[in-house]
């Protein structure tokens, strides 16, 4: 049976929420994934869970093996995975404590390894849609199912961190379009893609990054507390959206 991943991002580096769960240690091409793989069931569902971070959260953003993540996770047989995520919003609309689901992005890193074809085979994968809108879909009927505000059809900059926008930085990511922005989408996103998992990110609202002149600037405290304060949203989506993926057997 196809199992279902679940990527826990900032404030979720340690989800609890499987049952009969184990623990498996994944060897990859690609190095060490961030965290082992909790492995268990949810609504009579196979999942698989690694936490971006490390448990801890002791990784660096631009210190995620992304590529060995996301082998591991099909290697352990993930056809879809759900991605937690904290980020900046950059519009008004989009308030603090809001799930976003986004539907496109722009990747603004600079270093990271994007994709799995770097070697002797060469192949260009269409990224004209990269996040699933079947999943996509199903999380935004979840969602108002359980009265929670949400929005989609956004766009996600992803940038290298670990440091927050500068003030210009911010206002230029307005000017491109983006309508959030995080730390950890790309080349997540791409590398799930390419491997034909359906993927879609749970993105929680954390802040206004720091455009918004009569909002304070984004700080890691901030990020932590409204995380903390909105997690059970999180969780809420995942558990019941989760029980309504169609895998294969």
């Amino acid at each position: 049976m196809s199992k279902i991943g679940i990527i826990g991002g900032s404030g979720l580096d340690d989800l609890n929420i499987l049952e009969r769960s184990s623990t498996v240690s994944i060897q990859t091409p690609y190095g060490d994934t961030s965290s082992t793989i909790k492995k268990g069931e949810i609504s009579g569902q196979k999942v698989a869970i690694l936490a971006r971070h490390g448990i801890h959260h002791s990784i660096s953003p631009s210190n995620i093996n992304y590529r060995s993540n996301i082998w591991a996770l099909k290697e352990v047989g993930c056809s879809h995975i759900l991605a937690t995520t904290a980020v900046g919003s950059l519009r008004e609309k989009i308030k603090p404590g809001d799930i976003v689901f986004p539907d496109q992005f722009i990747d603004h890193t600079k270093k990271r390894l994007s994709t799995f074809f770097d070697g002797n085979e060469i192949v260009h994968t269409p990224m004209d849609e990269p996040f699933s809108s079947e999943l996509i879909r199903l999380l935004e009927s979840t969602a108002s199912e359980l009265e929670i505000r949400h929005h989609s059809h956004k766009t996600v900059i992803t940038i290298e961190g670990p440091r927050f926008s500068s003030k210009s930085e911010s206002h230029m990511f307005r000017s491109w379009g983006a309508d959030v922005v995080n730390m950890s989408s790309c080349p997540e996103v791409i590398l799930a893609k390419e491997l034909n998992i359906e993927y879609a990110s749970l993105a929680m609202a954390t802040d206004y990054d720091c455009w918004k002149d009569n909002e304070d600037p984004v700080s890691w405290d901030m990020v932590q507390k409204t995380m903390k304060n909105n997690a059970d949203n999180v969780i809420g989506i995942l558990i019941k959206a989760i029980s309504k993926i169609k895998t294969s057997n």
